[in-house]
């Protein structure tokens, strides 16, 4: 039974928020609460990112070069919430996924197109995602045989309930369990005046602009910004049924995800930072947690292997669901988590089948899991420029979302110097990843 919303005749129906059949008369309040039902999709879809590949590789840039390229996640943050601030309106204003509203705009080529590729580049992800499950239960003496089956039956279960909310406020909790990475950063004992110094100003570290460290600072900014999060986010808006006059709780959503992301990021380059301060060599975060257990303890270890295992949970779930949601839109089939699973079976079997292939894949004895995670990077980087394109199109389209939704002046201005600059940095990564002897090695 739905709560009743009680009248007050001191304040309009609108200022007013049913919270257990009690009338909510201050504006504060209601805006507080207005958000809280708002949010979800900007924080899920933002710290889903920091999935087990971003894990690698800010504690990687951490365990080479120290705190040195802070600096570079603190200029990613206005880029990663202009992007999906777009992804905002579009979703509120459509009330359709980003698959559907491609198919409609440019027609069935060019939404195949973004289709095809978006399934294949998330579905070798979620390979690396369960290899990263794989590798953390290694370290913890639980054989990948048993542990990864069980996680793949656990993020089954997580959507099968069908109830979005449900769904949404474990995701959400899963992301909260990311401010371990807060509190692991600070055991460590970082200095401050040096990360202060490292974050505002940008500079390059020793031995100068290798490679090597080309090759991480775009992947850095790949990991940062991938292309399942345009469709992720939109689908979830439409799911959710966000309306126009949650637009600007939906974007500070959003930003405060965006924030939280960052912030995670760094603490995850911290961690890496001790590795080196202690002469660790990095091969893999689990095996970094190994080593430093000599010199921070058995919690500094087991938060890490946890927090590997959370990482991946977060992004198989988020890019499960948009590759779910995308083909469900395409197909004409009814796509969403608050339909039980018999009035949704190909939206759900598709879920499963991404989930269980991707599982049984890193089971198999002798799979080239590095050369799958590098063929994820370049592909990544290909899509992600025309993934953009394709957002930024759809917004300046004024007769289909009108002069409130449309992109302003300011707008393209800001997210065609985004798409440019993200498009120089991708043909990079994939030359290097397709011939890695093109680029001097010092």
């Amino acid at each position: 039974m739905q709560e009743e919303v009680l009248l007050d005749s001191n304040v309009t129906a609108e200022d007013q928020l049913p919270l257990r059949g009690r009338v909510v008369r201050s504006k504060w309040l209601y805006r507080v609460m207005t958000f809280l039902v708002v949010f979800g999709p900007g924080l899920i879809v933002m710290e889903a990112d920091n999935d087990a590949g971003a894990v690698s590789t800010y504690v990687q840039a951490g365990a080479q070069y120290g705190t040195r390229l802070l600096w570079l996640l603190l200029l990613l943050l206005p880029v990663t919430y202009f992007i999906q601030e777009m992804v905002v309106r579009l979703g509120i204003a459509t009330g359709k996924g980003h698959a559907a509203m491609i198919y409609q705009r440019f027609g069935r080529w060019w939404g195949l197109f973004s289709l095809v590729d978006l399934q294949l580049v998330n579905f070798l992800t979620l390979v690396t995602e369960f290899a990263a499950i794989s590798l953390a239960l290694s370290h913890m003496n639980i054989a990948p045989k048993v542990g990864v089956p069980l996680a793949a039956v656990g993020l089954t279960v997580m959507v099968l309930t069908g109830s979005y909310r449900r769904w949404e406020r474990v995701t959400v909790f899963l992301c909260l369990l990311d401010l371990a990475w807060v509190f692991l950063a600070l055991k460590l004992r970082p200095s401050f005046a040096e990360l202060s110094y490292n974050t505002l100003v940008p500079g390059i570290p020793e031995g100068g602009l290798t490679a090597n460290l080309v090759f991480l600072i775009v992947a850095t900014v790949g990991t940062t910004i991938a292309p399942w999060q345009l469709f992720f986010q939109q689908s979830c808006i439409a799911d959710k049924r966000l309306r126009f006059s949650d637009v600007k709780w939906a974007q500070l959503d959003t930003f405060l995800g965006a924030v939280f992301t960052i912030v995670v990021a760094a603490c995850m380059m911290i961690a890496g930072n001790a590795a080196k301060m202690h002469g660790v060599v990095f091969s893999d975060p689990a095996q970094m947690a190994n080593d430093l257990h000599l010199f921070s303890g058995e919690v500094v270890r087991s938060a890490i292997l946890l927090l590997m295992i959370n990482a991946a949970v977060l992004g198989t779930t988020a890019i499960s669901l948009s590759s779910a949601w995308a083909y469900g839109e395409v197909k004409g089939w009814p796509h969403s988590l608050d339909m039980p699973a018999k009035k949704a079976r190909g939206f759900y079997v598709t879920y499963v089948l991404c989930v269980g292939a991707a599982a049984a894949i890193v089971l198999i004895p002798g799979v080239p899991l590095q050369l799958i995670i590098l063929g994820v990077q370049a592909l990544a980087g290909i899509m992600l420029p025309s993934a953009i394109i394709f957002l930024q199109l759809l917004l300046n389209d004024k007769q289909m979302l009108g002069e409130q939704f449309a992109n302003k002046r300011w707008n393209n201005w800001v997210n065609w110097t985004i798409i440019i600059v993200l498009f120089i940095l991708s043909l990079i990564l994939a030359a290097q990843v397709a011939a890695p002897r093109l680029f001097p090695s010092n």
